[in-house]
């Protein structure tokens, strides 16, 4: 088994290679709460803006004007690095944000000018440039320095990670508003571009694959956490397959990793997968291979959220596993369902309010809950699943199996944001094309698993010659493509409840 060195630790990949971080002088911190040592950090950081954030020439020198010095964009990264509060650097980037984005005087000015010739005959080549001029007005100061921090030693690796402190300050309410939000946007489609899947490069991990890569992928595994490197061994053993994407600039460092099982029916237990052992024999016996189980996708770099790279990586494992393997002609997900747990016990907490019958549950269903629990349906169920001490019940157990199977079906079929699924996972996959196939009880038993979802898992099924019809169709009419066994819950849901 590999053993890792006790000071060996995994060099990541947002490390910037700029010149080295100054050590912080002595002096003012935004969360000092010193008026006048705030103030002296705030004028460090307009004084920094306005000297590295290049001015946009006139449109007729757009071309001609030569590229800011290479040691100002340097200086913004180097300022930025220097800021060791998550606060400081939320400061700088609303500030950023704020003041050097978009002259909002030249749009109008020029939207006036296309209007106007638009109005009157002229030829098209007058629209066309006028067009082109208020595409020009249409670009924030702050893209400049991007795409030039980007030229840099390491400049994209600064620029995802400046995504994600943006990310992380915009969850902690530290900066927030419409020209923030912009700025996200902006970054969030330059980082699209430069992570296209022309720069991408699909990579297999293997036991004999380096201990920074292995221990990378332990470390950013969400969605299964990994216990020991017994377990990261089975993860890339026989019968199981892991695959990342690298980027053309950093070889070699995961961006977003798939784990896949190799199996000969759909997965219905995710224990099945991380937790059995793999046969003993190193050589992998072809017969029994004939469905790939997705079981896990994470991304390691949080400023690359939004960013199309999950679905790139599953059609390129596909097509690399057909090549190892031509027969193969089933795949599906096993699939977490995060937030079912959150809605249920909203769910029940509103129903505890009401009178009257249940629209959750049959009448014979309150009943039998009710006599395991030792009290009102909805009130209990609410503490029971609250913890995950219910599954120690097997009585409980299989009385709550059909009503939290259909209540399952509905969250991930029915409850929609903006017309599409609630559920990200179910969002994602349906986007990729795949059928709802089957929602499977007791698929997870660890601790998250029951917390998180009530055990609960769901296999998204991609028919290869479908997914690109089920895409258009989910992203466009807003249908979910679903197998007979989650049209039947979400019928026997419906038929007992007014959601």
């Amino acid at each position: 088994m590999r053993v890792l060195g006790p000071g060996l630790t995994v060099r990541r990949l947002l490390r910037v290679r700029l010149p080295p971080r100054p050590p912080r002088p002595p002096g003012p911190r935004l969360s000092s709460g010193r008026p006048a040592a705030a103030g002296a950090l705030e004028r460090a950081m307009d004084e920094l803006l306005h000297r590295a954030v290049p001015a946009m020439p006139a449109y007729e020198l757009r071309e001609k004007t030569p590229a800011p010095a290479e040691n100002q964009c340097a200086d913004f990264v180097s300022f930025y690095c220097s800021l060791g509060e998550t606060a400081e650097r939320a400061e700088l980037l609303g500030r950023l944000a704020r003041g050097f984005g978009v002259d909002h005087g030249q749009v109008a000015e020029q939207s006036a000018g296309v209007l106007q010739l638009r109005q009157q005959p002229r030829e098209a080549a007058v629209l066309l440039q006028a067009e082109d001029r208020l595409r020009y007005a249409l670009v924030p100061r702050y893209r400049s320095l991007f795409h030039h921090i980007s030229k840099l030693d390491g400049g994209v690796r600064f620029l995802v990670q400046l995504r994600a402190d943006l990310l992380e300050a915009q969850a902690l309410k530290l900066v927030e508003g419409p020209h923030v939000r912009e700025m996200n946007g902006v970054l969030k489609n330059m980082l699209s571009e430069w992570f296209s899947s022309g720069f991408l490069k699909l990579e297999r991990v293997t036991w004999h694959s380096p201990c920074e890569v292995l221990q990378k992928i332990s470390e950013s595994e969400a969605v299964h956490p990994v216990k020991t490197w017994m377990d990261m061994k089975r993860r890339v053993g026989p019968y199981r397959r892991c695959y990342f994407f690298s980027h053309c600039s950093t070889p070699g460092e995961p961006l977003i990793v798939l784990h896949v099982a190799l199996t000969s029916e759909i997965s219905n237990s995710i224990q099945a997968i991380i937790v059995k052992e793999c046969p003993p024999s190193e050589t992998e016996e072809q017969n029994r291979i004939t469905t790939a189980i997705f079981y896990s996708i994470s991304l390691t770099q949080q400023g690359l959220q939004g960013v199309e790279l999950g679905t790139f990586l599953i059609k390129r494992v596909v097509k690399e596993l057909q090549k190892e393997f031509p027969h193969l002609g089933t795949f599906s997900s096993l699939s977490p369902i995060p937030g079912f747990t959150k809605w249920l016990l909203g769910l029940l907490k509103s129903k505890a309010k009401e009178h009257g019958r249940s629209e959750l549950f049959t009448d014979s269903e309150c009943k039998e809950i009710s006599e395991i629990t030792g009290g009102p349906v909805h009130e209990t169920l609410k503490a029971f699943l609250s913890s995950s001490e219910w599954v120690k019940s097997e009585r409980l157990v299989r009385a709550l199996q059909a009503p939290l199977m259909r209540l399952c079906a509905w969250y991930l079929y029915g409850e929609k944001h903006r017309g599409y699924a609630l559920n990200p996972v179910a969002n994602f996959h349906l986007q990729n094309g795949a059928v709802m196939w089957r929602i499977n009880w007791m698929a997870d038993v660890s601790l998250r698993g029951i917390t998180g979802s009530c055990s609960l898992m769901v296999n998204y099924r991609y028919f290869l010659d479908q997914t690109a019809a089920n895409s258009t169709a989910y992203l466009g009419s807003k249908n979910i493509k679903a197998s007979e066994q989650v049209l039947s819950l979400v019928a026997q849901f419906q038929k007992n409840s007014k959601l």
